[in-house]
């Protein structure tokens, strides 16, 4: 049976596409492009790139994707890669405790800290209008600026017109 490689190179070259076709397409470097055919999976950092790529290439050329990925994972079984586990396990139930504790600090944190805001500025709000509730507008202006008339004072009449 031909390797995830061979199957890669052999459709694309029944499909006369060339590698930096391919690359442009695909958004994989070119240089990857001819390691996945060749088999060389040394190139990549991680597992996850291999299978991200292959992935990729394989329903650019419309192969069956599945059936390569699951090739694929027998190849880096047999050459040593492994997948990277995506956590560690957990130590303890204390480590437990904690993690779960954080998840759950950071999800009412924001909502917290929002609902102290609209309550602070709430209060706020309402001490500066009981304040103007009870103040005189004219207190604290001097004599120059407003000087209320007598009490027993007519307003003026306009003068007459010709």
């Amino acid at each position: 049976m031909p390797t995830v490689g061979e199957q890669l190179r052999a459709a694309r070259e029944a499909q006369k596409l060339a590698i930096p076709q391919v690359a442009e397409w695909t958004k994989i470097r070119g240089d990857h492009i001819r390691a996945l055919e060749e088999g060389n999976y040394s190139v990549f950092s991680a597992p996850v790139y291999i299978r991200g790529f292959v992935r990729t290439y394989a329903t650019l050329l419309k192969l069956d994707a599945a059936q390569i990925l699951q090739q694929l994972s027998h190849e880096l079984a047999g050459s040593g890669q492994q997948e990277p586990a995506l956590s560690q396990p957990a130590n303890g139930a204390l480590d437990d405790a904690m993690f779960h504790f954080s998840k759950f600090v950071r999800r009412l944190a924001l909502p917290a800290v929002g609902l102290l805001l609209v309550v602070v500025v709430a209060l706020v709000s309402y001490v500066v209008w009981l304040r103007s509730q009870h103040k005189n507008p004219l207190e604290g202006l001097g004599p120059g600026v407003y000087q209320a008339p007598p009490a027993n004072a007519t307003l003026p009449l306009p003068k007459p017109a010709n």
